[in-house]
């Protein structure tokens, strides 16, 4: 099997300032790539601009609040206009909540939803051209949440099931065009994504995460999701517990909800 090269391509990372986009950027930047990471933490992409730059990277980066569709879409129209277009793009911004649906403000699913869902729409639509003229690839940073259900996180889990169906159903459309889609699903890697999940109230909650397993490390991670990309894999599940809770929810619905309720039910103890 040819894999894709990715020498002088532009790589574009939402949520690229931290945690698996960071990882990923550097794990391109290292295969030849030019890396433009968006994100909304102003200080923190100053920083990564320096560090690649002493690492030889070329990189941009750019604030950009993927809420905001008119900020996508001029953080597209930026890369292409000093890059020529957009090669791949990484669809990793996101945010999670934590919290029993009977205690969860409806403003907090409208606040995730925001985040995971319409902001990977925003950025794919603005790039959608510039990916079918190159060839591209579009990398949807999805979770077992979105392939499975997962106690205390309806909001995450609604997003990131809404994620699925657009990017597997965009890859039946875009195939023949040139352009492929990839679904990762990380499972728990240590980010600072669980610092910032939201609370039934919108706040951030300070209630311990509970999680099934050992957390991976954002680099092992972005090893992983490069070599898939490598590879135009379809779907990417990793950690062993990611992918035997994959096979357990097809093979046996009831049992893996079951044992995962189970598993966190401490989520929702207060």
């Amino acid at each position: 099997m040819v894999k894709r090269s990715f020498d002088n391509k532009v790589v574009v990372v939402t949520g690229g300032a931290s945690g698996i986009g960071l990882g990923v950027a550097w794990r391109f930047a290292k295969a030849g790539a030019i890396c433009a990471l968006l994100d909304m933490d102003a200080t923190r992409l100053g920083q990564c601009e320096r560090e690649f730059g002493e690492a030889g990277y070329p990189v941009m980066t750019r604030r950009c609040d993927v809420t905001r569709r008119a900020d996508c879409e001029a953080a597209i129209d930026a890369v292409i206009e000093r890059f020529g277009g957009v090669d791949v793009l990484f669809n990793n911004a996101g945010i999670t909540q934590r919290s029993a649906f009977v205690e969860t403000r409806i403003e907090v699913y409208e606040r995730v939803m925001a985040v995971n869902f319409f902001g990977a729409l925003y950025c794919t639509k603005a790039a959608i051209d510039s990916l079918i003229q190159r060839g591209g690839l579009i990398i949807s940073n999805e979770s077992i949440a979105g392939l499975a259900p997962l106690l205390g996180r309806t909001g995450y889990a609604a997003s990131k099931h809404a994620m699925h169906g657009l990017f597997t159903s965009l890859r039946s459309e875009v195939r023949d065009q040139g352009v492929h889609v990839m679904v990762v699903c990380p499972g728990f890697v240590k980010t600072n994504l669980q610092d910032r999940a939201l609370g039934g109230d919108g706040k951030i909650t300070h209630h311990p995460q509970s999680r099934i397993g050992s957390q991976d490390t954002p680099e092992h991670a972005a090893e992983i999701i490069f070599h898939g990309a490598e590879r135009e894999k379809d779907l990417l599940v990793l950690t062993a517990v990611g992918k035997l809770g994959y096979w357990v929810s097809r093979l046996a619905p009831k049992l893996y909800e079951r044992r995962m309720a189970r598993q966190l039910k401490s989520e929702l103890e207060r």
